[in-house]
């Protein structure tokens, strides 16, 4: 059979095992099954639930259309005749070669033999739910042994209800108990259940004549009654039916006689001398019941004598036969009977038990040694006595750890004690958790082979269950008791004292329940406690028991083998996060990254979401009312291979949810509870089922107002699952109108819901729609109901599973275009969504951790592609720049610019496209593509305008000098003159160098003033005096501002601590009814600055300090040079701004305050009113320029002293010329490549903006210089520019000396080889074509450029010059030497140069967001300057009394991290004149300045800021006048903290 017909052989050559049928396939098929399909239809159907699985219609082979058999007579004309003669010939003539199809219990049975224990097991359960009979005793057709298959019967459970009547009242008592221990009476043949085949039997579908499988195989089934009147039996009772002929199969036929209460033996004929009538005497001679049914009898029922009756069947209908049936067995188990039990079968030595296979024996033997530890015991106190973990230790930890997010009073103490409380807690936990139950369950885990481990887990749980079963049954009976009687107390409005005695009655109940549930999701419960417990002490694993460590690893091989594995523990409402991640990240370890599509499942409590999981994909969830599943949990099922190359993931991930609306969790935190839990499953998945169970309205209503909300916080933080509706249990499924009615019905809710959740949310929803894509025609799905009648006995509704496969087929249609998650990205997703629940406000608290890191990747991009725009610049600049200065170019194009830049910008965005495009995480960075793109648009425009802007300052310059330059020429010409003149009478002194230089000398002031007798000097300017002069002109004594320039504590005005000093209150505020003591009060107390003005002070400092700096630049300083008016314009604007400054405050400044902020300004503007100076008099004063000449002409003298050629002069021109071009040109190319060198390689300098912050806090950590703090603190810019100044300098000069001059000899190296190639080719061209000095000049040019600009050079000297050859030999001569000078040249000379290395990296990495947080002044770590419309954030979050903010009213600063102020029940005040306070978690409501920044309840984990504060904590009190006390007091644990430690902790931070 198996080879012939159904090819199981060939298609399955070893055993078929669950997870064969546990996968995401292909849709089931209705049509086009073929034979060799049979048993996997079989088995697909059958785990759907879908009873017509036994009756699969097959197709023929050859045609699709069934063919009907034309009979002919072959040889002779068809007459009327033969057709007749055909029509009454027999069919057996007709077709010999007719092929009955394969009888639908072989197909069973085959499928039975076929597959391993698990599978069997599993087919048994679904046929058991399917209400068909199972087989109980099989005959082996090679051995004839008779076999029982035990093990398939271990997770049956049966559950009844029995009615007792006394004293005219009925009460119905349920039972539930496993199948295989029922103590029940068994019958042998009846009918047990009208509506429905419980056995197969000749009439049923597909049935035919030969069945090879079946014969001899003893069936059992139960019939279990619903505790109502028109039950058959009033008590479970099993029936057993023998196929075949009963006297073929002795052995059976003697086990089920003696193991029967009742037996009913059908007979041909009731006649002595039979084949049958000896076995019919035997069994009416033995003390069992007897009932025989005779065929060819037409009688009713005869009682022949006690427990013995025969019943005719001749031409009788069955429902007569039926209830006669009926009324005999009844009356029979009535009186006294025997039962039977199917374990006792196992004590058989008739029967081989399937348990008795050795991996099942070792399984179960191991499950044995554990349930042996706990069969004595209560099974309430089970879990308190081998447990410990999870019990009240956690509840406490989850309890003070939900704390930690609303704290009160002295927030950092607080914290601390809670902290302190959750470590001893831990402790508690590690010293409890060397329990023998989990010890003996880990060690057979770890120990067992995959398949012994299998039956370990499955034995644990069926011996754990039947423990359980009788108290849970009679908790339940009771629960159920008491809930009926409160809600009729309800009902009658009664609130009486015997209310509140049932209602604590039923909270007792409750809690009674949850301590005899247990089951193995308690086991490994208790695992991942004891596992976050030593993981959270960070216990060594030297020297200690570490079995904790394997845990993760243990359970992760079970995940993947398909079992449900704990998410949200339902007990205690919160989330194991150590344990969940360290689970997931071994799954990650053992599978790969896999990508998984989420598909969450929310639903009221008893709904049949689990049982439609387990229809749906043929999942483990538990699904019996009494042991409802508590909390969340997640189970992996694998895409088939069918279909795996459709989808972009490998896996479902489904996600299984406690019910909402719990009963034993009604009370005051259902409504946060099923809030916290809808939001956590909505937000893990890609796609959420809402499953809706009847046509309850206002259930319904309770459920979707959970569901909208939880939608419409997930579009606040940027998370867009997919959502499907589940009606289930609708009346009829197939009424269009009605369905389309309860559409538009459902649609109306939702809608009012959104706008319900959109007030309560704060923002502006019209419908359901604007919250989520959803489509109503398409997105709500009726479910038929799962029982084809009423439970106990009824069989589940084909068209259940039909709606459940069409439900499968629309999720993954809406599954096929999503990428799903990756394992690593899911497991930070369950860390953010949980941490942001924790808070009350879960939009503000909200921090896609996936999200911030692929987003500071994208950061570290950005900094890359802006350095390849910028490096790439700054090249162009270096080749223009030394044309325009020497005046050979006059003007800058930005199309010129834009033309030279394209290659490398249009390489950038190509860049960017393929990272956008490429990247893993693409589907995340999709969000950020326009905006980057944008940028990178915008910085490219910016540099080619800030390029323009550099090169029109030096062609305005240029065109400010052209005075001088007309007279350049005339010099020039006048001084080669002289110059030679002078030698050729002097040639005797030629060997003589000093003397030459004597003579040279002396002659030269003549030649200066001959040149230009009218010049006079361009003046140096003294910026003191004429500041003093200044500030005395606004009525300043002069002893004031020259104390104030020695002491130079202007030059850190903005960073001053303390503003008291410079302040008078205004007389209206001081001296206001005062108490003597106060008037006696101590001036600077009486002048106290509130914190928030101390920070406007400073503000207006700075903002003074930048609008004078926009002044002063406006000047043409380098065009026309300095004034003293400049600086009197800077005043008279200082002055102005004070006074109107003061007209809005409750105080005046003194007049040392406009001293010190005048001189403030004064010194910011200095260096660039010196250095435009300087500028202006290098080309506006003859003398200066004239002395920059003075070595050229010494050395054209020289030459003509020696007498030398005009070849030679003019060679050694030109060395000393390319020798000054050469030098700048090295060195602003070497800057650049520092530069370059440092942001790939130096670590502060290669990572984004965040990198950078982590270094320089790392660095003033390590000086301890409280100065630098205080810079960092008051003006973080200025710092980081220091910080990167000092790192570019112990760069060059200190750590990497010998790379910055290995960078610089390579620079040297290809000058040299620029230049020689341009004076071969200069020579080479003149060579081949006449020309004179002039042309091979303009050749020499050409060639050297863009990468090296020569001084313009007068020819007109040295037209006699016409060997080039000789020419290019003086000048590679002067090469050589210049070479070698320049090979040696100091790394300092490259910081002299226009492009220094720290003013190129400072460009860079400081054109980013400056921002500072509202409370404690940290600074935003956005890499983009304008990031909008992301908020400002920042992982270092600090005390905010760092920068002096302080309790209004009082001095003491404030310890608070406003990380952990807005988790707390605390209050702000927004600015300083606030009469309102705001609450802290309510920040973003205090104005624009707070709600652009994203400050996440971190717990203040960063130690940084807490070893600062107590390492200088009397610098700070000093600096701001403040102490830490009262509420500001500074934590005892803060006190312990190192430096190390404190530096270590930015690298944690940076890293979440």
């Amino acid at each position: 059979l198996n080879q012939g017909r159904l090819h199981l052989q060939d298609q399955h050559p070893n055993m078929l095992s669950s997870e064969d049928f546990v996968k995401v396939g292909p849709p089931v098929k209705q049509t086009e099954i073929f034979e060799k399909d049979k048993v996997c239809m079989f088995f697909q159907r059958l785990l759907m639930l879908d009873y017509r699985a036994r009756y699969i219609h097959i197709q023929q082979k050859n045609s699709n259309v069934k063919t009907l058999q034309i009979v002919s007579n072959s040889g002779s004309a068809s007459t009327d005749e033969n057709d007749l003669a055909a029509l009454f010939k027999s069919n057996v003539d007709l077709n010999h070669s007719k092929e009955n199809h394969v009888h639908p219990m072989d197909v069973q049975m085959a499928a039975f033999r076929c597959s391993d224990g698990f599978l069997k097991q599993k087919m048994i359960t679904k046929l058991s739910q399917c209400q068909y009979a199972l087989p109980l005793l099989i005959p082996d057709p090679v051995t004839t042994n008779i076999e029982c298959p035990l093990w398939t019967f271990r997770q049956i459970t049966k559950t009844w209800k029995i009615a007792t009547t006394k004293d005219n009242k009925t009460t119905v008592t349920m039972k539930s108990m496993p199948i295989y221990k029922a103590e029940i009476p068994m019958l042998m043949n009846a009918l047990i259940n009208d509506r429905h085949n419980t056995f197969f039997h000749r009439n049923c579908p597909g049935s035919t004549k030969s069945c090879y499988l079946m014969d001899g195989v003893a069936e059992i089934a139960w019939y279990c009654p619903a505790g109502k009147p028109n039950d058959f039996f009033t008590d479970c009772i099993a029936f057993c039916n023998l196929h075949g002929d009963s006297l073929k199969n002795l052995k059976q036929c003697e086990i089920l006689t003696e193991k029967s209460s009742v037996i009913v033996v059908l007979v041909e004929t009731l006649k002595e001398g039979q084949e049958s009538s000896e076995m019919v005497s035997m069994l009416y001679m033995s003390s069992k019941p007897l009932i025989i049914l005779s065929a060819d009898n037409d009688s009713s029922a005869v009682q022949i004598k006690p427990y013995k009756y025969k019943l005719g069947l001749k031409e009788r209908s069955q429902s007569d036969v039926s209830e006669e049936l009926k009324e005999i067995i009844r009356a029979i188990l009535s009186g006294p009977h025997s039962v039977f039990q199917i374990e006792t079968l196992a004590n058989d030595p008739r029967v081989k038990v399937d348990e008795d296979a050795e991996v099942c024996r070792n399984g179960k033997s191991a499950a044995l040694k554990l349930v042996k530890l706990i069969e004595e015991m209560d099974i309430s106190k089970i879990k308190d006595t081998f447990l410990p973990c999870q019990g009240q230790l956690w509840y406490e930890w989850c309890k003070i750890n939900k704390e930690l997010y609303n704290l009160k009073g002295h927030i950092e103490k607080e914290k601390g004690l809670k902290n302190l409380q959750l470590m001893r807690l831990r402790q508690e936990q590690c010293d409890l958790s060397n329990s023998e139950l989990v010890k003996s369950f880990t060690e057979s885990l770890r120990r067992l082979p995959p398949k012994e481990r299998e039956y370990f887990l499955k034995w644990t749980q069926i011996l754990i269950d039947a423990l359980s079963t009788d108290d849970l049954s009679s908790i339940l009976q009771d629960y159920d008791k008491t809930w009926s009687e409160v809600l009729e107390l309800k009902r009658k409005h009664d609130k009486s004292a015997n209310f509140d005695v049932k209602q604590a009655q039923l909270n007792k109940l409750s809690k009674k329940l949850q301590s005899a549930t247990f089951g193995l999701e308690h086991i490994f419960r208790e695992m991942g406690q004891i596992y976050e417990a030593h993981k959270s002490l960070k216990k060594s694993s030297l020297g200690q028991w570490t079995e904790w460590t394997k845990y993760p690893e243990l359970a992760a091989d079970l995940m993947i083998k398909g079992h449900p594995m704990e998410l949200m523990d339902g007990d205690a409402g919160h989330v194991p996060l150590i344990w969940v991640s360290s689970l997931i990240q071994e799954v990650i370890n053992k599978l790969g990254d896999q990508r998984v599509f989420v598909l969450s499942v929310l639903g009221v409590q008893s709904s049949g979401k689990s049982t439609m999981l387990n229809v749906m994909f043929g999942l483990q969830f538990a699904v019996s009312a009494g042991r409802c599943t508590k909390g969340v949990y997640m189970q992996l099922v694998k895409l088939s291979d069918e279909i795996q190359k459709d989808y972009k993931f490998d896996y479902i991930l489904v996600v299984d949810t406690e019910g909402l609306r719990a009963l034993e969790l009604a009370g005051n935190a259902t409504i946060h509870h099923d809030n916290e839990l809808a939001t956590f499953v909505v937000g893990l998945g890609n796609m959420t089922l809402i499953n809706i169970f009847g046509e309850n309205p206002a259930e319904m209503q309770d459920v979707l107002q959970i569901v909208v909300q939880a939608f419409m916080r997930m579009k606040k933080v940027k998370l867009s699952p997919s959502c499907v509706f589940v009606h289930q249990n609708v009346t009829d499924i197939t009424a269009t109108e009605k369905n389309m009615d309860g559409k538009r019905h459902l649609q109306e809710i939702l809608d009012n819901m959104a706008k319900l959740a959109a007030k309560e949310e704060g923002c502006d929803v019209e419908c359901f729609s604007d919250v989520i894509a959803f489509d109503v025609q398409k997105d709500v799905k009726y479910f038929a109901q799962l029982w084809e009648g009423s439970p106990p006995m009824a069989p589940p509704n084909p068209g259940y599973s039909e709606s459940v496969q069409e439900l499968k087929t629309i999720i993954l249609s809406k599954a096929k275009p999503s990428d799903g998650i990756l394992l690593s990205h899911l497991n930070t997703k369950i860390q953010d969504l949980w941490n942001a629940l924790m808070n009350e406000n879960f939009v503000f608290s909200f921090k896609n951790t996936q999200e911030i890191a692929v987003y500071r990747k994208l950061e570290v991009q950005y900094g890359n592609w802006t350095w390849t725009l910028r490096s790439e610049m700054l090249n162009i600049e270096n080749q223009l720049y030394p044309k325009i200065e020497k005046g050979q170019l006059d003007k800058a194009e930005l199309s010129y610019l834009s033309k030279e830049i394209k290659e490398t910008y249009k390489a950038v965005t190509d860049s960017i496209g393929a990272y956008f495009d490429n990247d893993k995480d693409k589907e995340m960075l999709v969000q950020w593509k326009g905006r980057f793109e944008n940028k990178i648009r915008e910085f490219h425009e910016e540099l080619l305008r800030g390029v323009k802007r550099k090169l029109d300052d030096v062609i305005r310059q240029n065109k400010a000098r052209k005075k001088l330059d007309k007279k350049k020429t005339e010099f020039e010409n006048k001084l080669f003159q002289k110059s030679k003149e002078l030698a050729v009478g002097l040639k005797s002194l030629a060997e003589d160098e000093h003397k030459v230089k004597a003579q040279f000398n002396t002659v030269w002031i003549q030649f200066a003033t001959e040149l230009n007798p009218d010049a006079k000097p361009v003046e140096d300017i003294n910026l003191q005096e004429d500041e003093l002069d200044v500030l005395q002109g606004l009525g300043l004594e002069p002893g004031l501002i020259i104390e104030s320039q020695k002491s130079n504590a202007y030059k850190n005005l903005s960073e001053t601590g303390d503003y008291s000093g410079y302040i008078t209150k205004k007389k209206s505020i001081c001296c206001s009814k005062e108490s003597t003591t106060q008037k006696n009060m101590d001036e600077s107390k009486l002048n106290r600055v509130q914190h928030e003005e101390q920070e406007t002070i400073r503000l207006f400092i700075q903002e003074v300090n930048k609008s004078c700096l926009e002044i002063i630049k406006t000047k043409p300083v380098s065009t026309r040079g300095y004034s003293i008016t400049y600086l009197q314009e800077l005043a008279k604007t200082i002055k102005n701004r004070v006074t109107e400054f003061e007209s809005e405050r409750k105080f005046t400044f003194k007049k040392e305050f406009i001293v010190d902020l005048s001189l403030y300004v004064f010194d910011r503007a200095a260096s660039w009113l010196l250095d435009s100076h300087k500028i202006f008099k290098q080309n506006n004063d003859v003398i200066t320029y004239l002395e920059s000449k003075k070595t050229e002409y010494y050395n054209i003298f020289r030459g003509f002293c020696r007498g030398s050629s005009s070849v030679v002069v003019f060679g050694e021109m030109m060395s000393e010329k390319l020798k000054v071009s050469a030098i700048e040109a090295v060195c602003n190319k070497t800057a650049v490549d520092i530069a370059g060198e440092m942001m790939c390689n130096f670590p502060a300098f290669n990572g984004n903006r965040l990198n950078l912050e982590k270094h320089v806090l790392t660095a003033l950590a390590k000086k301890e210089d409280f100065n630098s703090f205080i810079t960092y603190i008051r003006n973080p810019r200025r710092q980081v520019e220091a910080f990167i100044k000092e790192e570019v300098s112990k760069y060059m000069f200190i750590r990497q000396k010998t790379k910055a001059q290995t960078i610089l000899r390579k620079n040297v190296e290809n000058f040299n080889k620029i230049i020689s190639h341009a004076l071969f080719k200069a020579t080479e061209k003149l060579q081949k074509r006449k020309g004179d000095i002039k042309d091979w000049l303009e050749e020499f040019s050409s060639v050297l450029e863009p990468n090296l600009t020569l001084d313009t050079i007068n020819c007109q000297n040295f037209r006699d010059i016409n060997n080039f050859d000789f020419l290019k030999e003086e000048i590679e001569k002067g090469l050589k030497i210049i070479t070698e000078e320049m090979k040696s040249l100091p790394l300092n000379k490259v910081n002299e140069c226009r492009q220094k290395p720290e003013q190129i990296l400072i460009d860079q990495l400081c054109n980013c967001c400056w921002e500072r947080c509202p409370f404690c002044a940290a600074v935003c770590t956005n890499t983009l300057k304008d990031h909008s419309p992301e908020k400002h954030s920042v992982p270092f979050h600090r005390p905010s009394g760092v920068k002096g903010w302080h309790v209004r009213g009082k001095v003491d600063l404030v310890v608070d991290f406003c990380t952990t102020s807005v988790a707390s029940d605390r209050s702000f005040y927004p600015e300083h004149d606030s009469e309102q306070s705001v609450p802290y978690k309510q920040y973003p409501t205090a104005g624009e300045r707070y709600a652009s920044w994203s400050i996440t309840a971190d717990a203040s984990m960063l130690a940084y800021w807490k070893w600062f504060v107590c390492h200088f904590q009397e610098e700070v009190e000093k600096y701001y006048d403040l102490k830490f006390q009262g509420r500001g007091e500074i934590p005892q644990e803060w006190k312990h903290l190192s430096k190390e430690e404190a530096i270590g902790s930015l690298s944690e931070m940076c890293s979440l």
